[in-house]
């Protein structure tokens, strides 16, 4: 049996960088499919897709809002010719009673020790419409090493460096915070990974540099005091997202090899400033997530913010207009209010604005957002300052006996 894999293309955010990552779900969804599945995929954000082949299912890989109206499309051209497409990914459960009848079958949840049902059902020709697991999670311990070796590799340099792969040590988070939908998507309850297979997969990708892409890693002390005593003997270097304010972690953390996290602020705080100085002690570089339009944010309040990102020396800073995804908490409240100003999926790149602001007008925060990124990289590039942060990693990359020297 032969089924396609495809990640739809989407319009990148405007001002971001423009080389891209090696995507996580497809790779993760692979790994869950049984074995006897022969498996093609396709990134249609760097490879070229194709549509007038024939295999058995076409599934659909879609984590952005903003990936949908080409995913649509591609249902379209397959579904023509009598060719079944099977849904699934962050955005369709986010949005799945809307999408339904695009799709043969939508599949909500998590995969693993669920396909397969969905290998018999393409078998017998009764493919479900939906596929509803939803809140019904798997055993984590069914979560295998993801399978990398359907990437076109050579898709993932950008400048003759190789972009980090993607992996992952963890599922649920216990935080609920104002834009994110895990929540929903994941449950509240933070499900870790045993700790072997986690420390396996990672030994298995050839990449030196990772990206660990849970939600939070500071979840739990003692779990995250394990998983970096047993990464330090990999020699990885690897980004993640916050890690706990701890000397002793934060110290354990570098030793097993983290470069930079990224850290939300949303203000001017003495937190803040207090949790970045943290990071830059422990030899940790910090690349900051700025929302832009809070019910707080004027004019003025967000000059102050970009003022005060300059005055703590952030090493990166990536600014995006505030977007209330579908299942978020601020979705909720501004639907709530009458706020929001436009449905269309891709307009949700978060750099536009699809809700009414509080304090400023649609079109000064649009304004802004482009002040924002101006201003911090008045004085160096963001390809600069990228570059001066990948030098450092590099240099802690020469340290390690056996290791590539080159990019």
């Amino acid at each position: 049996m032969k089924w396609k894999l495809i990640y739809p293309r989407w319009r990148k955010l405007d001002r971001q960088t423009p080389f891209h990552l090696p995507p996580h779900g497809p790779v993760v969804f692979a790994a869950a499919v049984p074995a006897g599945v022969e498996i093609s995929f396709v990134d249609a954000n760097v490879d070229v897709l194709v549509l007038d082949d024939e295999p058995d299912l076409v599934c659909l890989s879609i984590m952005l809002t903003a990936q949908l109206p080409h995913a649509l499309e591609i249902a379209a051209a397959y579904r023509l010719r009598g060719i079944r497409v099977l849904a699934g990914g962050i955005a369709v459960m986010l949005h799945h009673e809307e999408l339904r009848t695009f799709f043969d079958g939508v599949f909500l949840g998590e995969a693993e020790g669920r396909m397969e049902e969905v290998v018999r059902d393409v078998e017998n020709g009764t493919l479900k419409p939906v596929y509803d697991y939803m809140n019904r999670y798997p055993d984590i311990a069914l979560v295998g090493t993801a399978r990398r070796e359907i990437l076109n590799r050579k898709a993932y340099v950008y400048r003759n460096i190789r972009m980090a792969d993607l992996v992952h040590a963890s599922r649920g988070c216990r935080f609920n915070c104002f834009p994110c939908c895990t929540g929903y998507l994941g449950g509240r309850m933070f499900r870790p990974r045993p700790l072997d297979k986690v420390v396996e997969e990672i030994a298995s990708i050839e990449n030196d540099r990772l990206f660990l892409v849970d939600n939070s890693l500071a979840q739990d002390s003692r779990w995250e005091e394990d998983l970096f005593r047993a990464m330090i003997p990999l020699g990885k270097k690897w980004v993640s997202h916050p890690i706990e304010e701890d000397d002793r972690i934060l110290d354990l953390a570098f030793q097993a090899g983290c470069w930079y996290v990224y850290q939300a602020v949303f203000d001017t705080s003495e937190t803040i400033r207090r949790r970045i100085k943290r990071y830059h002690d422990h030899g940790i570089g910090v690349e900051a997530t700025v929302i832009l339009g809070t019910d707080d944010h004027d004019v003025d309040a967000i000059k102050r913010l970009v003022d005060f990102l300059l005055e703590v020396e952030l090493d990166l800073a990536e600014f995006t207009i505030m977007t209330p995804f579908a299942r978020s908490p601020i979705r909720a409240k501004l639907a709530s209010e009458g706020r929001i100003l436009s449905d269309r999926y891709e307009d949700y790149t978060c750099d536009r604005v699809v809700y009414q602001p509080r304090r400023i007008t649609p079109e000064n925060l649009r304004k802004m957002y482009d002040y924002a990124w101006d201003t911090f990289y008045s004085g160096e590039s963001q390809e600069l300052k990228m570059g001066r942060l990948y030098l450092s990693v590099l240099r802690r990359e020469r340290t390690l006996p056996g290791r590539r020297k080159d990019g």
